[in-house]
C-alpha cells in the first residue's frame, strides 16, 4: 500500500483540511460486483472522499480526511464487505492503513491450496462419495439419523457434510452481499443453496455448492493469470541499487537514492534509476521500457532508464529522477490508471447489467411458483421436433426456478471487457506502448485513417548532409570550411548539420567569421578575410546578383518570412530552406545537378560570394527504414487511408510520400491547419488516429479520436499529453497497436455476445426441462467464465513486427 496526503480546502475556506489517500490490497476483490459490495460500504463511511477500486488488480485506492475517519474504520469497512486486507498485520488495522502496508497490485495466491481449495476437495469427495451410496450402494444407503421427523440416509448425511464445508463459504459471501444491498453472484448462489437445503434437496444443495466452489477457483486462477502480466511489469525495477558514496559503493534500497547520486552499474545488472551515463560504455537494453528489440550503446552523456539491463560493459550513472519518479514507475503508474478507466462498452454491460440479473431473478420466481399453480394435468408439446411434458409438481418447477437463479449472474459479460482490457494495455506496455486508458485501446481498434506527421516520425528529425557539390575549381573541403566557419554561430539543426559534416571529413582549421549577420528569411553572412559571404537558399543568390532563373522554371515553393513548419522547414536564424528551386544546368554547376537534389526532397544551401559561388550543400532529414514498411503493413491489416500531414513545403513532402508509400500527403501545413486536416479526415473517413511528437503537434493529436506521441521515454509533455504513447522512437510500432487494439475489440465483443448468448440458450432450456443446475454452473457460470479470461488472454501473444532501424 502507499500513501499520499493530499491538500483540500476546509469548510468554510478557514485554513487547509489535510485529505490522505491509503493504497490498499484486497486480493479476493476479483470481480465488478465484488468491487460494487466494497464501494457500497465504504459509502457508509462518514469522511470516505473517494474510492477507487481495481478488482483486475486486486487493489483499492481509498481518500478520506483524517479528522472525520481514520484507517483503521477503512479496514474495517472493506471486510464488513466481505473481503480480507491483505499486507499489513491483521492485529493493527490502523497500523496497516496508516503506514503502507499494501502494495500496487495483489500478490501472487496460492489457488489450488488456499484454505477454500481445502474445503471445495472435502466437498466434492463427500459427494462422490453420497453419488455413490444413493446410486450404487443403496442397500448400505440406511438411515442414520433423523431431523424434523424426515430420516437421514448415509448419501444425505455426506451430502449435508458437502453443504456445510463447501456451501458455508458461499453462504457467508451471499450474506455480505445482502447486507450490502449487492444483488450479485454471491447472493443468488448463497439463496439458491439454502432454499434447497432447506426443502431437502440435498443433491441439489450439495452439487451446487461443490460446482460453484469449484468455478470460483478456476476464476481465481484465471484472475491471478490475468494479474501475472502487470506484476511482470511491476518487478522490472530493482528493489536496491549500489551507490557511490565517498569514494566507496554502498548497497540501499533505491527508493532511498537522491538525485544527484552516482550509481555503479555492472554487467548484467539492471539499471535502477533513470539518469545520465557519466563513466563507461555498454550496449544496454532498453526493451523493458522502449521496446526496442537490438541494444542501445551507451557512452557518457546519453540517459538510460530504469528497468533497463546493462549488458556488457561497467557503467556509472547520476541519478536524475527518484525510484517513485521514474519513467518505469509512471509507465507503471499509468498503465494502472488505465485499467480503472471505463471503455464505452464496459459501462453499457455495467448497465445492462444491472436490468438483467433482477429480470432474470424475478423470471425464476415466476418460474417456481406459478407453473404448479396453473398445470394441473401433465402437458405435452413439441419443441424444435422433439416431445416435451410440462408437469405442475411443485419439484420439477422449484429445480427449474433455481437453475435460473444460477443463471442470472451476469459475471462473464461483466468481466468479458475489463480482462480483455488488462491482457492488452498489459502487453503493450511490455513491448514499448503505452496506452492510458481502456477507451483508448476500444478506439484504436475502430481506427479507419491514420494522419502521420513528417518530422521526426516518419523520418529521424535529424538533419544530416547527403551531399556536397563543389564549383568551379573549389574542392569540397573549402566549400565545407567556409560553409562551417559560417555556420558557426548559429544553432539551427542545419547549421549542427554542416558543422557534423565537416567534423566527420577532417575539415578543422575553420575560417574566422566576422561582422554575422541573419539576412530573415534568406540565409546568413559574414566577412571572410575582409570578402563578404553568404549561405542560404538559392533565391538569396539571386538578390545577391546571379541570374538563375533559368533554373527554376517551376514554382519557388520557399517558405516566406514569419511563416512556420516543421522544425526542418525553416530556421529561426533566417536561412529558410528551400526545396522547390530547379537548377537545370549550367553555370557553376554541372547539368541539372541541382534540380536533381531537390526532387529528391533535400534542401540545398548555396555558399558563396556576391561574384563567385563555392559550391552547394544538400542536407536531408532522413526517412526512418522502418517507415515504408509500417505504412505498407497497417494498409495491409486494413487501414483505409494513411495521410502525412507536415509543414513542409510541396518538393520534400512528395519525395518523402513517393518514399514512403502513403496514400496522401498535405504539405505546407501550419498547426491550425494540421487540425483542419485532421477534422476532415473524420469527416470522410471516420474515426483518425494522429501521430506526431507530442509537443508540436499537441493540438492536431488533442482533436484526433487517439493520440500516438513519438519518442515518449524520458519525454514529460508526451507522456502527459497523449492518448497513446511509443516510448521508443520506432514507427514500426504503430501497425503492432493497432493490431493489438483491433483484436481487443473483436475479443471483447466475442467475450459478450458469446457470453450472453449461451445465457440466453441456457435461460430458453430450464423451462423446457433441458438444462440442469449442474449444467448452468459449469457451462453457463464456470465455462463462460473461463473461457472469455481465456480469450483475452490470447491478446498476450500479438508482438510487434520487427522492422529494423539503422
Amino acid at each position: 500500500m502507499t500513501e499520499n496526503p493530499d491538500a483540500a480546502e476546509g469548510a468554510g475556506g478557514d485554513g487547509q483540511r489535510k485529505e490522505r489517500t491509503v493504497r490498499l490490497t484486497v486480493p479476493e476483490m476479483d470481480c465488478p460486483s465484488c468491487a460494487q459490495k466494497v464501494d457500497k460500504s465504504l459509502q457508509r463511511v462518514d469522511g470516505v472522499v473517494d474510492a477507487t477500486l481495481q478488482p483486475t488488480t486486486g487493489t483499492a485506492t481509498v481518500t478520506y480526511d483524517p479528522e472525520r475517519t481514520s484507517g483503521t474504520d477503512v479496514v474495517k469497512a472493506i471486510e464488513a464487505a466481505g473481503y480480507e486486507v491483505s499486507g499489513g498485520p491483521d492485529s493493527d488495522a490502523d497500523e496497516q492503513a496508516e503506514t503502507g502496508g499494501g502494495a500496487d497490485i495483489a500478490p501472487p495466491s496460492e489457488v489450488w491450496t488456499s484454505p477454500r481449495a481445502k474445503k471445495t476437495w472435502l466437498g466434492s469427495a463427500l459427494v462422490t462419495f453420497g453419488l455413490l451410496f444413493k446410486f450404487l450402494l443403496t442397500a448400505q444407503n440406511v438411515a442414520v439419523a433423523s431431523a424434523l421427523g424426515y430420516p437421514l440416509s448415509v448419501a444425505d448425511a455426506l451430502f449435508l457434510g458437502a453443504v456445510a464445508v463447501s456451501g458455508v463459504p458461499v453462504v457467508r459471501s451471499g450474506y455480505y452481499s445482502a447486507k450490502n444491498l449487492s444483488l450479485d453472484i454471491d447472493l443468488l448462489m448463497g439463496t439458491a443453496i439454502i432454499a434447497a437445503t432447506g426443502i431437502g434437496y440435498f443433491v441439489e444443495a450439495a452439487t451446487l455448492a461443490v460446482l460453484f466452489s469449484i468455478a470460483e477457483l478456476l476464476e481465481d486462477y484465471a484472475m491471478d493469470r490475468a494479474r501475472d502480466s502487470l506484476r511482470e511489469l511491476m518487478e522490472l525495477s530493482p528493489d536496491e541499487a549500489t551507490v557511490v558514496r565517498d569514494g566507496e559503493e554502498v548497497t540501499v534500497p533505491a527508493d532511498e537514492v537522491e538525485v544527484g547520486e552516482t550509481v555503479a552499474v555492472r554487467p548484467g545488472d539492471k539499471i535502477p534509476l533513470d539518469g545520465t551515463v557519466v563513466e563507461g560504455e555498454s550496449a544496454v537494453d532498453q526493451s523493458p521500457i522502449t521496446g526496442e528489440s537490438v541494444p542501445v550503446d551507451k557512452v557518457a552523456g546519453d540517459d538510460v532508464y530504469a528497468g533497463a539491463i546493462n549488458e556488457e560493459g561497467y557503467l556509472e550513472v547520476t541519478v536524475t529522477s527518484t525510484a517513485g519518479d521514474s519513467t518505469l514507475s509512471r509507465i507503471i503508474e499509468m498503465v494502472q490508471g488505465a485499467q480503472a478507466k471505463k471503455t464505452d462498452t464496459e459501462q453499457f454491460v455495467d448497465r445492462f447489467s444491472g436490468y438483467y440479473t433482477p429480470a432474470v431473478v424475478v423470471l425464476a420466481i415466476l418460474t417456481a411458483a406459478i407453473p404448479p399453480l396453473v398445470i394441473a394435468d401433465p402437458v405435452s408439446v413439441a419443441v424444435a421436433g422433439y416431445g416435451v411434458t410440462f408437469v405442475g409438481d411443485w419439484q420439477t418447477w422449484f429445480i427449474r426456478g433455481l437453475t435460473l437463479l444460477v443463471i442470472a449472474c451476469p459475471c462473464a459479460f461483466v468481466i468479458s471487457t475489463p480482462v480483455s482490457v488488462v491482457s492488452g494495455i498489459t502487453s503493450a506496455a511490455k513491448n514499448g506502448v503505452l496506452i492510458k486508458g481502456g477507451n483508448y485501446l476500444e478506439a484504436m481498434g475502430e481506427v479507419d485513417a491514420v494522419a502521420v506527421d513528417k518530422t521526426g516520425t516518419l523520418t529521424k528529425g535529424e538533419l544530416a548532409v547527403t551531399d556536397v557539390v563543389p564549383a568551379g575549381d573549389t574542392d569540397a573541403a573549402t566549400l565545407l570550411s567556409h560553409a562551417a566557419g559560417l555556420e558557426r554561430r548559429s544553432e539551427h539543426p542545419i547549421a549542427t548539420a554542416i558543422l557534423t559534416r565537416a567534423t566527420e571529413d577532417g575539415v578543422e582549421d575553420l575560417p574566422a567569421v566576422t561582422g554575422f549577420e541573419t539576412l530573415t528569411g534568406k540565409g546568413i553572412r559574414g566577412e571572410i578575410d575582409g570578402e563578404i559571404y553568404y549561405a542560404g537558399k538559392p533565391a538569396l543568390f539571386e538578390e545577391v546578383g546571379f541570374d538563375l532563373s533559368r533554373t527554376r522554371r517551376e514554382a519557388d515553393g520557399v517558405l516566406r518570412s514569419g511563416a512556420t513548419g516543421d522544425s526542418s522547414d525553416h530556421r529561426s536564424d533566417g536561412g529558410i530552406v528551400s526545396e522547390e528551386t530547379h537548377a537545370s544546368g549550367g553555370g557553376a554547376f554541372a547539368g541539372n545537378t541541382l534540380a536533381a537534389l531537390e526532387r529528391e526532397g533535400k534542401t540545398v544551401i548555396i555558399v558563396g560570394t556576391d561574384s563567385e559561388l563555392l559550391g552547394a550543400i544538400a542536407i536531408a532529414d532522413e526517412v526512418r527504414p522502418a517507415s515504408k514498411q509500417a505504412v505498407e503493413r497497417l494498409q495491409a491489416l486494413g487501414i483505409e487511408r494513411v495521410v502525412m500531414l507536415t509543414g513542409d513545403n510541396e518538393g520534400t513532402a512528395r519525395a518523402i510520400a513517393d518514399t514512403v508509400g502513403v496514400d496522401e500527403y498535405r504539405a505546407e501545413l501550419l498547426p491550425d491547419e494540421k487540425v483542419d486536416a485532421v477534422e476532415e479526415l473524420q469527416a470522410e473517413y471516420g474515426t483518425v488516429a494522429m501521430v506526431g511528437d507530442g509537443i508540436n503537434d499537441a493540438p492536431a493529436l488533442a482533436t484526433a479520436e487517439v493520440g500516438i506521441a513519438m519518442g515518449a521515454a524520458g519525454t514529460d509533455t508526451a507522456l502527459e499529453t497523449a492518448d497513446i504513447a511509443l516510448m521508443g522512437d520506432d514507427i514500426g510500432k504503430l501497425p503492432y497497436l493497432y493490431e493489438l487494439s483491433h483484436t481487443a475489440t473483436d475479443v471483447i465483443r466475442q467475450n459478450i455476445w458469446v457470453s450472453l448468448g449461451m445465457k440466453l440458450l441456457l435461460a430458453l432450456g430450464v423451462p423446457l426441462g433441458l438444462v440442469s443446475v449442474a449444467l448452468a454452473v459449469v457451462v453457463g457460470d464456470m465455462g463462460m467464465s473461463l473461457g472469455v479470461t481465456g480469450n483475452a488472454m490470447r491478446l498476450s501473444r500479438i508482438k510487434p513486427d520487427r522492422f529494423f532501424d539503422a
